[in-house]
């Protein structure tokens, strides 16, 4: 009879400890796909009204551009954003998107520019003078 009990409870233990083992967190991996990413927030201006906010990871590296497409339905031409979320630039009234990073102006295309973590990326529909 004892030794009975003793078999059921090494068989407890060893089922807890296999039950413990596969339900533990497994850190490393996590770790490794964070670190390629980055946080970088986006805000969208028309004229001085902010109209939307987003905080998007992206990889490390990542064009202005990856970070808009996965936060908005974007369209462009040649790497000049033409409209974001159903806002579109008007050329005749010299409305346009423009961009900063930081808050400063970038002379590179949205395709062209990338990005760092923690960057503050603001585009603004309006008039250009």
């Amino acid at each position: 009879m004892s030794k009975r009990k003793i078999n059921l409870f090494f068989a407890i233990i060893t089922f807890f400890t296999l039950a413990l083992t596969a339900c533990s967190n497994n850190n490393s991996a996590t770790k490794k796909s964070t670190t390629n990413q980055i946080s970088v927030n986006y805000t969208l201006k028309e004229g001085k009204k902010t109209f939307d906010k987003k905080t998007v990871k992206v990889p490390k590296k990542a064009k202005v551009i990856a970070g808009l497409k996965k936060a908005w339905k974007v369209k462009e031409t040649k790497g000049f954003i033409t409209a974001i979320d159903g806002k579109t630039q008007n050329p005749k009234k010299k409305i346009y998107w423009t961009y900063t990073i930081n808050n400063k102006f970038v002379s590179k295309g949205a395709n062209e520019q990338t990005v760092n973590n923690k960057a503050k990326v603001k585009f603004t529909l309006a008039k250009m003078k």
